[in-house]
């Protein structure tokens, strides 16, 4: 099979690669074919054709051209669409030939591999292949090449595992100390919970620190980003993670921790797509991200949002790589020709949202049936934020529902200066053959009741 002998790549489920921890995405090839040189048995279980490539600063991942429109098919698909070849089995990258011959030809760039005793890239170096990437798109190749330099001589992998054995070394020395002496840094014994609670508030010290230095000035921030995006990421998953213990907190805290969820969910994306990095393919590999970031958004606002606030969230989780409104709806609208969970809708008024494919009209004008049916509904009415309420949704979301229903014949509406508001519709209650008949039971009946009570009262 070819790419047989190249670990595999996992993709999400609109067909964006998941990339490793503290892994940026760098560059994007298309039609690009990967030919190894060396023994047919080899070259077979490496030959990659029709595929579509993505530089990161660990490797280079080759995503068939099948494999995005199959990403969602399952979990074992998604898994097995596309290879890598990591940076750190690259032992040398070939000068990009230039001849009068090359003008009319794809581009070629060689590099040597070290593959294992079994033929497999990655593993423990037992011999040597060279391979070329016949780059066949419409792409900026001499750019791909510098980044390609760049990013195997900055050897990103190697600093990672230096810095990992240096905190853990760290770590370990701190822990072994406090336990054997019994006292934290500042002299103070660690016994118990109050001793727990005491390193938890040294550590909170300690981060405060780290972000008052990152953001003293731009520079210090930019350079401390990456580590405060580790620092934001295992903050999150430890809130998430942790159990709630029953009168540990009161409402305040709770509340702090809320705020504090809140605010790491919106951690930016690591690796915005951008132009630059992804050229031609840009609205398609923007589209697909798209998908899997609004996700979560989705799920906080009920399976749908408005357009314009999701082109805020997303635009403030890319940093400085603003996209313009253009570009967000180009991108929504591609979702029709992939395989992806979520869609967009416009509704009559001409308001634009994302929802999921699995949101479902009907659940929402049950909800707004049963809240439209109480007593005090049937006498006043609701308004769209009383819907709001009920939904979980804004306003303005809210009275799109509304407007959707009352073209379904569930509501009625009235305009006043004080706004919309809506009534069941009980014309539908109502006889034709005898429409004097009151009818003792269903909502017309209710009806009757609470307008009687309400004459009566008057």
């Amino acid at each position: 099979m070819a790419g047989a002998a190249l670990p595999k790549a996992e993709l999400t489920t609109s067909g964006r690669p998941i990339l490793f921890p503290n892994e940026i995405e760098c560059s994007l090839l298309s039609n690009v074919e990967l030919e190894p040189e060396g023994s047919p048995p080899l070259s077979s279980s490496i030959h990659l054709r029709s595929s579509f490539m993505i530089l990161t600063t660990h490797r280079l991942i080759f995503v068939s051209d099948s494999s995005s429109a199959a990403a969602s098919a399952s979990a074992a698909a998604t898994a097995n669409a596309a290879s890598y070849v990591p940076l750190a089995s690259v032992a040398h990258i070939f000068s990009l030939k230039k001849s009068i011959k090359s003008m009319f030809a794809s581009p070629r760039l060689k590099f040597q591999l070290s593959v294992g005793s079994d033929g497999r890239v990655g593993g423990p170096a037992a011999r040597s292949l060279v391979v070329t990437l016949v780059m066949r798109g419409k792409d900026d190749v001499e750019a791909f090449v510098d980044k390609f330099r760049q990013n195997w001589g900055a050897r990103a992998w190697e600093r990672e595992k230096e810095s990992e054995s240096a905190s853990s070394g760290s770590s370990s020395i701190v822990e072994s100390n406090a336990s054997s002496s019994g006292y934290d840094s500042r002299g103070m014994r660690v016994v118990g919970v109050a001793g727990i609670l005491r390193r938890e508030q040294e550590m909170w010290e300690s981060t405060d620190k780290s972000l008052q230095d990152a953001f003293q000035d731009l520079n210090a921030l930019m350079s401390k980003a990456k580590e405060m995006v580790m620092l934001a990421e295992k903050m999150r998953s430890k809130l998430l993670s942790a159990p709630s213990q029953a009168g540990s907190s009161n409402d305040e805290e709770l509340g702090s921790k809320e705020e504090m969820q809140e605010w790491l969910l919106s951690v930016g994306i690591v690796s915005p797509v951008t132009k630059e990095s992804a050229g031609a393919l840009y609205h398609q590999q923007l589209s697909r991200q798209l998908a899997d970031f609004v996700k979560i958004p989705l799920e906080r606002s009920g399976g749908m949002i408005n357009l314009i606030d999701m082109y805020c969230l997303f635009n403030r989780a890319r940093g400085t790589e603003l996209i313009s409104p253009e570009d967000l709806l180009r991108a929504c609208s591609l979702w029709e020709k992939f395989d992806v969970p979520v869609m967009l809708r416009k509704f009559d008024s001409g308001v634009m949202v994302i929802q999921n494919k699995s949101h479902s009209d009907e659940e929402v004008f049950a909800r707004i049936k049963s809240l439209i049916t109480r007593p005090d509904a049937l006498q006043m009415g609701v308004s769209a934020g009383d819907a709001a309420m009920t939904l979980g949704i804004a306003p303005a979301m809210a009275k799109e529902h509304l407007l959707t229903a009352e073209s379904r014949g569930l509501l009625c509406r009235d305009v006043s200066p004080d706004g919309f508001r809506f009534y069941i519709n009980l014309f539908p209650e109502i006889p034709t053959d005898d429409i004097y008949l009151v009818k003792d039971q269903g909502i017309y009946a209710t009806w009757i009741k609470c307008a009687s009570s309400t004459s009566r009262l008057e």
